[in-house]
């Protein structure tokens, strides 16, 4: 956020350019012009006002000096005649400016409508700007435009005939301007190849031939047709029945009636529908509320068809030219040559739109009345294009390599106004006015990449990652990094041969050249920056050599002496030297500060000491230490200077991959031998039960439900299991034996779970839905091998089974992914061991939200 303002009532908000002197410069430097000009001026529509302010340095309001329409509230601005000029639009009519003065006014009135309702009628309720069109959809469904003469700089008012006379309602209307050189579109008509030399027959106002593209006219009508209009002679050149419904692919009907053998025109075809179903979509009341079509510059790029409906949900399609085979345009050519009428011929015929799923947007219910515009295309915010959708539920849905990428807002609550800025002080930012009255501008940070799921930043290390923790009292990260060091041989061979104390050989006899990769271990503490830029070492701790790093953590442990809990990071190592030497680790506290004014990070080991056995995992619990050395678990007290051992639990893993602890329960696991759940009552630790199958596990965590406890572990097979202690069951086993609770197959090693608090289900929510009333409820994030991430959460009983039954009938209902069938794929891979199919008590939220 570069700065903010009180703006309560805001209705909308607009930037315009203006430049006085118009060169005309060769299309290359005209768009590089274009795309660095700055704004000129900002138009801000309040309640009963409009406000205009200056965009040259800061914004200042110059409302008093500028011939614009002030009195009232301002529908649209923008601008005409290649920036030129500017139209601003208001309810009964609209104003051509020269910059701060106007050089023509018009005013809407009833021109060929009854006089009786001429009244309301002459009020508009949206408006599209192409240049040079300008499209207004009144508040009775009726349509007139704007048709701008370039040479005069001068706008006059049409109707459309082919509007007239239509009777049908109109419930959504949009401009799409097809920009040159390459107009899209008209490669989609049958005789694309007739007419590729359309571009140099058409000459500017200024007699300088440049192809300006083509307009063209999207409407929707109440009964839910859509169709495409070419603008400047308004016939129809593509249409589509029923378009509120969603369909994946949208053919053009005059296609689909003549591939059907119907020679009929598609308009016939909407009188066809009859009275009945028209009343039918009425009462449903379901239409289309808002319409966009865009085509972003880009390579191989193709328009974008947007529609909103009534009830908040968004449709989104993509424009692509469809070849027909030989056999539909014989009957196409044969059904052209029968009607030889003009319009056949300059239909879209090989236009199609394929559905682009707009799976993670979360529609909103429309408010009553008349909305506002929620869509904005932008071209250029940060580098990024595409449209940001105003709303209760906004979001920015970005456009890179023909594919939408939907990044909700979900900082400010709901936005009225949006619109881009560029000028000295923000270089392609944005405008926002949020409905709690605040105008905000803004930048988008550059340093992160939007073409992911969720915006990403890369942070670059040089080196490799191993384990990271947070450390939120300080904010700082503590990352394990490895970083290959090349080392002469003979140097390398040296240090083994003093190790292997039983084969005394002379190193000065070893005469090998070269040099050999080591990996050497640091612990680096790095510290995110707040406003977004490069992360800073603030403190690195070395290793010694052939010493991994395995772990790191942050532990509080109670100190005996002074009785005061101590947070320290503790790292766990092992000695890498080859087979033959007995394996050795260490175990290192050190203490994080910061110096008084935040400016370094001071890291002072606290303590050190050397143990039998690799330690691979460490975890406070309750104060104290437990450190799992090789094929022991031993719980230390911490005396302030020194660790000393207070129990073990003499349970025989091979070699501990993870421990979690919960209160004063241990969950370990192991890399062979499955999970252990062990508890800790003073003085020792008690093996609760175990898994008795052998399991190769990766990662364990505990998920929390209220007062359930359960224990979720990951293996090698890329499968999910979750465990519980019944002792009162049993198949237990006296409890000696963790039952299963669930079990799925994820597809990915996942090698970290992280444990993350639900927020309580909301009170007016419980009332009409069953939600679950606990609130202490936790989910697991895990991040898998292949880079994805995802997440296990508990369910109440009645959602569950509903979810699942739903998920019984998808399996069959819905195209799998790859081929690969749920049920099948779902199911628990074992790998040849013996295992006992666990209960099918999880539901697969990805398939579910197809």
């Amino acid at each position: 956020m570069i700065t903010q303002e009180a703006l309560p009532g805001c209705k909308g908000i607009w930037t315009v350019y203006h430049k006085n002197t118009r060169t005309h410069l060769n299309e290359s430097s005209r768009l590089a012009e274009e795309e660095d000009e700055y704004h000129a001026y900002l138009i801000i529509s309040l309640e009963s006002r409009t406000m205009v302010l200056q965009t040259a340095n800061n914004l200042e309001e110059v409302t008093e000096n500028v011939d614009y329409y002030v009195q009232g509230t301002t529908l649209a601005a923008g601008n005409l005649f290649g920036r030129r000029r500017v139209i601003q639009v208001f309810a009964h009519g609209a104003r051509i400016l020269d910059g701060a003065f106007m050089t023509q006014e018009l005013s809407f009135k009833a021109s060929n409508v009854e006089s009786g309702s001429g009244s309301d009628s002459s009020i508009v309720a949206s408006v599209s700007i192409a240049d040079p069109y300008v499209l207004l959809r009144m508040t009775n469904g009726s349509l007139q435009l704007l048709v701008g003469d370039p040479s005069s700089c001068s706008v006059s008012l049409t109707v459309p005939s082919i509007f007239e006379s239509s009777q049908k309602s109109i419930s959504a209307c949009t401009l799409y301007h097809d920009k040159g050189p390459e107009p899209w579109l008209r490669k989609t008509s049958t005789d694309a190849w007739l007419s590729s030399g359309m571009g140099e027959a058409i000459d500017g106002a200024d007699g300088v031939a440049h192809d300006q593209g083509d307009v063209y006219c999207v409407v929707c009508y109440e009964n839910g047709t859509l169709e495409i209009f070419d603008v400047s002679n308004f016939s129809c050149v593509f249409s589509v029945d029923k378009f509120i419904s969603g369909r994946t692919y949208l053919v053009d009907t005059f296609i689909q009636d003549s591939v059907n053998g119907l020679h009929t025109h598609s308009k016939n075809t909407e009188d066809v529908m009859g009275p009945g179903q028209k009343e039918n979509s009425k009462d449903v009341k379901i239409n289309v509320v808002e319409l966009m079509m865009h085509r972003w510059i880009g390579k191989h790029s193709r328009p974008f068809l947007f529609g909103i409906l009534a009830d908040g949900t968004i449709l989104s399609y993509h424009a692509y030219a469809f070849e027909g085979s030989d056999n539909s345009s014989k009957v196409e050519g044969s059904v052209s040559s029968i009607s030889l009428s003009s319009t056949n011929a300059s239909r879209l015929r090989n236009l199609r739109f394929v559905r682009v799923p707009v799976d993670n947007y979360a529609r909103e219910e429309m408010p009553s009345g008349t909305p506002l515009q929620r869509m904005n295309v932008y071209k250029n915010i940060g580098g990024s294009q595409g449209i940001f959708l105003t709303g209760s539920r906004p979001s920015w849905f970005m456009v890179f390599r023909e594919r939408l990428r939907i990044h909700p807002q979900l900082c400010d609550g709901p936005i009225v106004a949006f619109t881009v800025l560029h000028n000295v002080n923000c270089n392609h930012g944005l405008i926002y006015v949020t409905a709690q009255g605040t105008l905000k501008i803004c930048q988008l940070p550059s340093f992160l990449s939007y073409d992911n799921y969720w915006p990403v930043q890369k942070i670059p290390l040089k080196g490799t990652p191993h384990q990271v923790t947070y450390f939120a009292e300080k904010n700082l990260y503590s990352v394990i990094v490895s970083v290959p060091v090349l080392k002469p041989l003979n140097q390398v061979l040296s240090t083994i041969a003093d190790q292997e104390v039983g084969h005394q050989f002379d190193p000065d006899n070893l005469n090998y050249e070269g040099s050999y990769p080591i990996e050497e271990f640091e612990v680096r503490i790095v510290e995110p920056e707040k406003s977004g830029g490069p992360w800073q070492t603030r403190a690195s701790i070395p290793m010694h050599s052939s010493e991994n790093a395995l772990t790191v953590r942050m532990v509080t442990l109670l100190n005996t002496t002074t009785r005061e809990n101590e947070t320290l990071l503790a790292v766990g190592t092992a000695y890498v030297q080859g087979e033959d030497v007995a394996a050795r680790g260490r175990v290192l506290l050190f203490s994080i500060d910061r110096t008084a004014d935040n400016s370094r990070t001071l890291v002072s080991e606290v303590y050190s000491k050397e143990l039998k056995g690799a330690i691979s995992a460490l975890a406070s619990l309750q104060g104290h230490l437990l450190i799992a050395s090789g094929p022991k678990i031993i719980l230390h007290k911490w005396t302030g200077s020194e660790l000393n051992g207070v129990a073990f639990c003499d349970v025989p893993p091979l070699h501990v991959v993870s421990l979690n602890i919960v209160k004063n329960f241990i969950l370990l696991g192991d890399i062979h031998k499955s999970i252990y759940f062990i508890s800790w009552k003073e003085p020792q630790l008690n093996l609760l039960a175990k898994d008795f199958g052998a399991l190769d596990c990766l990662a364990t965590e505990f998920l929390i439900d209220g007062s359930t406890l359960s224990l979720v572990v990951s293996d090698d097979q890329k499968n999910v299991q979750i465990f519980y202690y019944a002792p009162k069951v049993s198949e237990s086993w006296k409890g000696q034996k963790l039952l299963s609770r669930a079990e799925f197959h994820v597809g990915s090693r996942i090698t970290k779970f992280l444990r993350l608090q639900l927020l309580p289900t909301t009170p007016e929510r419980t009332a009409t839905t069953p939600g679950s009333d606990k609130t202490n409820r936790f989910a697991s994030v895990f991040g898998t091998l292949d880079g994805s991430i995802g997440c296990i959460a508990p369910l109440d009983e009645l959602t569950f089974r509903r979810l699942q039954s739903l998920q019984k009938k998808l399996v069959s209902a819905v195209t799998h992914v790859a081929g690969l069938n749920p049920r099948s794929f779902r199911q628990f891979r074992s790998n040849g061991k013996a295992h006992r199919p666990g209960p099918d008590n999880i539901v697969d939220c990805e398939l579910l939200s197809q």
